[in-house]
C-alpha cells in the first residue's frame, strides 16, 4: 500500500494528526475518533494497525495500556514523493519570505524616524 493510500483514508489521516501532538494512549485516540467518525473500537484498532504497518505510528506497551506515537518512516515516503514537486512552491515561499522582511526592515526604519 503507498502511503497516499494510507493517508487518503481521512480517519487515518485524523489519527495522525492526533498523534503529530505527542504520544496517546489508544483509549484517548479510540474517544476522539469514535466521536467524530461515529466508528467503533474494533474499527478504530484495525486503522491504527494499518498506521503501524505502513510505518505512520509505532506503539508501545505500558503495563496494560498501548502508547501510540507517530513513526516518521511513513512522512518519509511522502516527503520523498513531494520532493519533485517542491520546486512549484519553494520559489513563491522565497518570495514570500523576501516581502516579509522588507516589510519589517520598512517598519524599523520609519519607528527610528520617528
Amino acid at each position: 500500500m503507498h502511503a497516499f493510500d494510507v493517508l487518503g483514508n481521512p480517519v487515518r489521516r485524523r489519527i495522525v494528526e492526533l498523534l503529530a501532538e505527542g504520544e496517546l494512549a489508544s483509549g484517548a485516540v479510540t474517544d476522539v475518533v469514535r466521536e467524530e467518525f461515529g466508528i467503533s473500537q474494533p474499527a478504530v484498532s484495525q486503522h491504527l494497525r494499518v498506521l503501524r504497518e505502513h510505518g505512520f505510528a509505532q506503539v508501545r506497551v505500558e503495563g496494560n495500556r498501548r502508547l501510540y506515537a507517530v513513526d516518521s518512516q511513513g512522512l518519509r515516503e511522502v516527503d520523498e514523493w513531494l520532493d519533485r514537486f517542491r520546486r512549484f512552491w519553494s520559489g513563491h515561499l522565497d518570495a514570500l519570505a523576501t516581502e516579509l522582511a522588507r516589510g519589517k526592515r520598512e517598519r524599523r526604519l520609519k519607528e527610528d524616524q520617528e
